[in-house]
């Protein structure tokens, strides 16, 4: 054999050259642009319909009380939330009733005399206010000038029952969608790619992130498949949504909140790709029944079995 031995085509690593900055692109406003509302109560599938039409009118969705809420919307059973008295400190804006923001609701949480709502500091915009909010499956380019981005994924930390994890991880793959090298993929055991192109960090309970340094990816790569996996038998139904931010060092590319599963262990949550020289993004959202291994082996990763 080491007659035979041929050189190679060594795995290229440049910096792709400065392309000419495209005219941006405006900012599609609908009546809820720039409100970041959360929505307590419901079934998870009436939750998941109100998400997707406070996402349709140009609103962001939350999943967590955090400080770019500007609404809560209150459905049967969401006055047993615990987050309900901080809102209540916070005063912020609680509609209930049959409509709440423009949207009709499937199962409203009656207030005394059935009335619609209260109403507390109104927060006119949400931080990030401009920023695009993607539907399941919509794609935007992603600015030129910026080369490193982490996306970063949100749940709520107590939907789970203790001791049940959600991992992020992330493929490198070609374009038949396979990993070339089992390096390829970054989980918790294997949390940098080659090259630091891909990084996984995993430190809190209810986020984890992805950077990606698009500078670094090989000209073999022409994808990278951010996805998320639940432990044993819990399922993304019993999760509920999952909130994305996609990063830059300057500002938020997008942000997209995917709560379409039910029995699904395993969800593709975006994609980052090449198209004609230039990288765009995908809010993907599709889910599958198999475990990680299962999600792993589609996409050409080596398991073993021990």
């Amino acid at each position: 054999l080491l007659a035979d031995v041929r050189p190679g085509e060594p795995a290229t690593t440049t910096r792709p050259a400065p392309r000419r900055p495209r005219p941006a692109r405006a900012v599609p406003r609908g009546p809820l642009h720039g409100r970041r509302v959360l929505v307590l109560g419901g079934t998870h599938q009436e939750a998941a319909d109100v998400r997707g039409q406070v996402t349709a009118l140009g609103g962001a969705a939350a999943v967590n009380f955090s400080a770019g809420v500007t609404d809560v919307i209150l459905m049967a059973g969401g006055e047993a939330d615990r987050r309900l008295p901080r809102i209540a400190e916070a005063g912020l804006p609680v509609h209930r009733g049959r409509a709440a923001l423009g949207i009709t609701l499937p199962a409203p949480c009656a207030g005394p005399a059935d009335e619609p709502g209260y109403v507390g500091k109104h927060r006119s915009e949400a931080p990030g206010a401009g920023v695009p909010v993607l539907a399941r499956g919509a794609v935007i380019d992603l600015p030129e000038d910026e080369l490193v981005w982490t996306v970063n994924v949100a749940w709520r930390a107590d939907a789970l029952v203790s001791g049940v994890d959600v991992d992020v991880v992330a493929f490198l793959v070609d374009a038949d969608e396979q990993v070339i090298a089992d390096e390829d993929f970054v989980f918790y055991n294997a949390p940098v790619s080659e090259h630091g192109t891909v990084t996984l960090s995993a430190d809190g309970d209810c986020e984890q992130s992805i950077r990606v340094d698009l500078g670094l990816v090989s000209d073999q790569h022409s994808k990278i498949i951010i996805a998320a996996a639940l432990d044993g038998h819990a399922t993304f139904g019993e999760l509920g949504a999952v909130a994305l931010s996609v990063d830059g060092d300057a500002a938020t590319a997008a942000t997209a909140t995917l709560d379409a599963a039910t029995t699904e262990r395993t969800m593709l949550l975006a994609e980052i790709y090449r198209r004609n020289g230039a990288w765009r993004l995908r809010a993907v959202g599709q889910g599958y029944d198999d475990g990680l291994a299962g999600l792993a082996t589609r996409l050409g990763v080596v398991v073993d079995d021990a």
